[in-house]
């Protein structure tokens, strides 16, 4: 008889992630569940199992309160009113009186048809279903734990904590004294200590708003202890044009040929093209910053005046460079086409040593001098149908096509780090995907040695493309980085944008072959260290070190290239 074999904490958090991904693609394709119903009884466990590192304590009986603040700056404001959550398509809604509410943290469009009820319209593909999805998940995790707290069973009725929080939410203003009160009262519903609570109040608090957060916790258990004693269950559906339209790539589609359209309009379709995935700020600033900011920085090195334009007061700043890169040369295309990819187009044609910090090692003539195409960061699969409908020939008739002369792509990029800290970096070789063999080696431009000397650990070698930014553990990150995968770190899109940049230049043909392409990442957070997940916070000013060694790398490649 053979022995019984014991799986491993990594095997079951995969097969976890596994079920997650398997139970909301059948939900979709139902059309709607009950998330604290039978059909959302799978995804809540498998959630449990996998206890991601970002949702903290969800597990235990004590809330989690990191995580909150996490999810919460990922979904509308309100949302935790509201017992019908419908994901929609791009159906119109802009064109009506409701008014977009906008997460700070994730560009999607929602929408509070009534009391009960939040739109979310998905443009970016089932990333963003996933996304939500999870994050909704924990929400609903979060909120059946304040309902088992404060019903007493023998009676229905709910505990005195839970009545003073009522009364506190019934107010219109407290006093320091009440909202002390009441703070301590709502501790003792989410099985946390005032201290903790006190620590967290202010994150949650808005101007218009400074006690957000008793109201959150008071409609989560709310609509929860509604669900439990009177049996009106909250709901999850997806419209009929959602799950008609996912996966057909109708807003990459539309963004693309927006792209092209405007580049033939300027006369730029037939010129070299390099692109860059990146924000929008490091490369027009690369370019542009220290010569449109001589007169306030005479003496100043690039990285000091970066950070002074990464400060939120200097807009001032930020506009003087914008007005200067338009003047010389960029073309700005405000994303309309539901992506929210917007785009920058510098005509290198228009550099010259007075208004660029760059230049061409040798005299090249206007129709060689190469256009830069910066496009913001896609989310996801979104990088796919993105980069997969801007690299296929442009039709200007029915029977006449313009190939575009795609020199390189770079994707730049924030990830997890598994070896390091936050604003360290990661040169990629290879991508794998999560939860499957597929794999994607290719020659990185850019290695180790490019960025050596600058005070950041830089590491090169494999990473993988997650499914989810929340859905890791410390046990699957242990395994890809000590297995012989030897993973450095976890992001989101590179299988996908390798995935369209090898099928249009192996397969399709429709760039070239020889297309350079160059990968780096700076860490936004190392989700193997406690207190450093990326519900820790942001990056602040450290990010703004990485992200313009990386700029400043792609871009000189892309001059000296000329030569």
């Amino acid at each position: 008889m053979s022995k019984s074999t014991n799986t491993t904490r990594a095997q079951e958090s995969t097969n976890a992630i596994e079920r997650m991904y398997i139970t909301m693609r059948h939900l979709f394709n139902r059309g709607f569940y009950k998330p604290m119903g039978i059909s959302g009884e799978t995804l809540r466990n498998a959630l449990l199992q996998l206890r991601p590192e970002i949702y903290g304590t969800i597990a235990e009986e004590k809330a989690e309160l990191s995580g909150l603040i996490y999810v919460l700056e990922r979904l509308p404001e309100g949302i935790e009113q509201c017992r019908f959550i419908n994901l929609t398509s791009d159906e119109g809604y802009g064109k009506s009186h409701f008014k977009a509410i906008i997460p700070p943290k994730r560009r999607r469009n929602c929408y509070r048809i009534d009391d009960e009820q939040m739109n979310i319209e998905i443009t970016r593909g089932r990333s963003d279903i996933y996304d939500i999805l999870t994050h909704l998940t924990f929400l609903f995790i979060e909120s059946n734990k304040i309902s088992k707290r404060v019903i007493i069973e023998e009676t229905g009725t709910t505990t005195r904590d839970w009545q003073k929080l009522e009364y506190a939410i019934s107010k219109s203003k407290l006093t320091q004294a009440e909202r002390e009160i009441a703070i301590m009262h709502t501790a003792n519903v989410l099985g946390r200590t005032f201290d903790e609570l006190l620590e967290v109040y202010g994150k949650f608090a808005t101007k218009k708003n400074p006690d957000r957060l008793l109201q959150i916790i008071y409609w989560l258990g709310k609509l929860a202890i509604e669900e439990e004693v009177s049996s009106e269950k909250r709901a999850i559906t997806f419209s009929p044009a959602l799950r008609e339209r996912l996966g057909h790539h109708i807003h990459g589609e539309r963004w693309a040929d927006t792209i092209k359209k405007t580049l033939k309009t300027a006369g730029l379709l037939e010129r070299p093209i390099h692109i860059i995935s990146a924000n929008m700020h490091s490369v027009m600033n690369s370019l542009f910053a220290k010569k449109a900011l001589a007169k306030e920085f005479p003496n100043t090195n690039s990285l000091a005046i970066f950070e002074k334009l990464s400060a939120a007061e200097n807009s001032a700043l930020r506009n003087k460079v914008i007005s200067v890169a338009k003047k010389n040369g960029m073309i700005a295309i405000d994303d309309l086409s539901g992506t929210n990819i917007d785009v920058q187009i510098f005509d290198t044609a228009k550099l010259t040593s007075a208004n660029c910090s760059y230049e061409f090692q040798k005299e090249l003539a206007r129709e060689k001098k190469p256009i830069i195409f910066v496009m913001d960061y896609a989310f996801g699969e979104q990088a796919y149908e993105t980069i997969d409908e801007l690299l296929k020939p442009y039709k200007i008739k029915k029977n006449q096509e313009v190939f575009l002369d795609i020199e390189s792509i770079s994707i730049m990029g924030k990830a997890g780090i598994l070896e390091g800290g936050k604003g360290d970096l990661m040169i990629p070789s290879a991508h794998i995907f999560e939860g499957t063999g597929d794999n994607y080696p290719f020659k990185n431009e850019l290695c180790a040695a490019d960025f050596e000397g600058n005070g950041l650990k830089v590491l090169e070698g494999t990473m993988v493309t997650v499914l989810g930014t929340s859905l890791q553990n410390k046990d699957i990150l242990k395994f890809f980085n000590t297995s012989t995968w030897k993973a450095i770190g976890l992001e989101m899109e590179g299988v996908h944008y390798q995935k369209a940049i090898q099928s249009a230049s192996k397969i399709r043909k429709s760039i070239r072959e020889d297309v350079k392409v160059r990968y780096a990442y700076y860490a936004s957070d190392n989700p193997l260290e406690t207190g450093s997940t990326l519900a820790s916070g942001g990056l602040g000013t450290t990010g703004v070190k990485p992200t313009y060694l990386i700029t400043d790398k792609i871009v000189q490649q892309i001059f000296n290239s000329q030569g």
